[in-house]
């Protein structure tokens, strides 16, 4: 009997914030070999940085050169403020863009106790954490105080399910982080374990890029991962985290 039809947005694009001040800290920690990140801000407060206001506002001119019916029906986006400048400067070179919505689900995976620590610090600092997270593996694991990428993922799976009744056949927008889109690919394309923390760890995802899904008969799938086209008659800078193994805690703020 065929499958029953799902649902679903005419389009489903997820943008990763634009490059923070968190992650210019997180590559000189990491070079200067330090425990901590030198940032003075809450992880939901870190702002864009030069080179990120740049990559939103080219994100902006692709967004408003498009043709009516190519440009975001709905604007969803995490109220951490990386992600919710570059939302707001990509939808400001337009005077329709819909009016963005913000959900606490997209924000950043909450690090807890492990917040502003490099991986090395989080080794040296935490050792029985750390060895705990090695054996149980990226995935599963749950910093004291924070959250695993499967409390993520429960987050993910309700907004997919509010994305799928409520904006059925509209383009939707999601700007957000690395662990969220991660999310997405995981319910999105029936990932495994392996194959997810496969992905990231051998295809960093570049700040300010678009992951594209748009339906078929069955379901949404992947069209586009990390484009950043966008950005190239900008002269913003490309920018992303260095690959990384599944058992390294990894350092900064997505």
């Amino acid at each position: 009997m065929p499958r029953a039809a799902t649902a679903s947005p005419a389009e489903l694009v997820l943008v990763r914030h634009a490059e923070s001040v968190g992650n210019l800290a997180a590559t000189a920690a990491s070079e200067k070999g330090l425990a901590r990140l030198e940032l003075p801000y809450r992880d939901p407060d870190t702002p864009l940085s030069d080179n990120g206001v740049a990559q939103a506002e080219a994100l902006g001119r692709h967004l408003a050169g498009r043709p009516a019916d190519a440009r975001p029906e709905v604007v969803l986006g995490s109220p951490y403020v990386r992600a919710a400048t570059t939302m707001s400067l990509a939808l400001r070179s337009w005077p329709e863009a819909p009016v963005p919505v913000h959900d606490e689900r997209l924000r950043e995976r909450d690090l807890g106790l492990f917040d502003g620590f490099t991986g090395q610090g989080i080794k040296d600092t935490f050792p029985e954490e750390a060895e705990r997270r090695a054996a149980m593996g990226k995935f599963y694991y749950r910093p004291p105080g924070g959250e695993s990428w499967t409390d993520v993922v429960l987050r993910v799976r309700s907004l997919l399910t509010d994305v799928r009744t409520e904006h059925a056949d509209r383009r939707v927008w999601v700007f957000t982080h690395q662990a969220v889109i991660m999310a997405f690919r995981y319910l999105l394309e029936s990932l495994g374990e392996e194959e997810l923390l496969r992905i990231d760890g051998d295809t960093p995802l570049g700040n300010c890029s678009v992951t594209v899904y748009r339906p078929d008969a069955e379901a949404l799938r992947l069209v586009a991962y990390g484009e950043m086209a966008h950005l190239e008659p900008s002269g913003a800078e490309e920018t992303h985290e260095e690959p990384h193994a599944p058992s390294d805690p990894g350092p900064g703020r997505g």
